[in-house]
């Protein structure tokens, strides 16, 4: 990776995922809360996206600001999640806040994990 990849923040938010994401954490407002995203190993298909409000910075964490709302990802997620759109649907049935993963290569049922494509070589 190149610097400038290094310093691009990896997803792109919607702007109906943001005005979504400014409603969550309106709801209990904490001094210097923003959103975290990111992967961790669980779910059904091997990582299991994250998206929870925190207040709690990293030293390797890349942030970027969306019409006001600072969303946060850690380095190690990011090569999961680049080129990656979070995006909310308010569907009845499989709404919410989903990822559009290009790196994924399977997702399970509910989109909610995923397992990432084979890296080539």
């Amino acid at each position: 990776m190149n610097e400038e990849t290094m310093n691009s923040f990896p997803v792109e938010v919607t702007a109906k995922a943001i005005s979504q994401i400014k409603k969550v954490l309106a709801r209990e407002p904490k001094d210097g809360q923003f959103l975290r995203i990111g992967v961790k190993g669980g779910g059904c298909s091997g990582l299991e996206y994250v998206i929870k409000a925190d207040t709690v910075r990293y030293k390797h964490d890349m942030e970027s600001d969306f019409d006001g709302v600072t969303v946060v990802c850690d380095a190690k997620s990011a090569v999961y999640l680049k080129g990656a759109v979070l995006e909310y649907t308010g569907n009845l049935v499989g709404g919410g806040f989903q990822f559009q993963n290009p790196n994924a290569g399977r997702t399970c049922g509910c989109g909610t994990s995923f397992t990432p494509k084979r890296a080539a070589g």
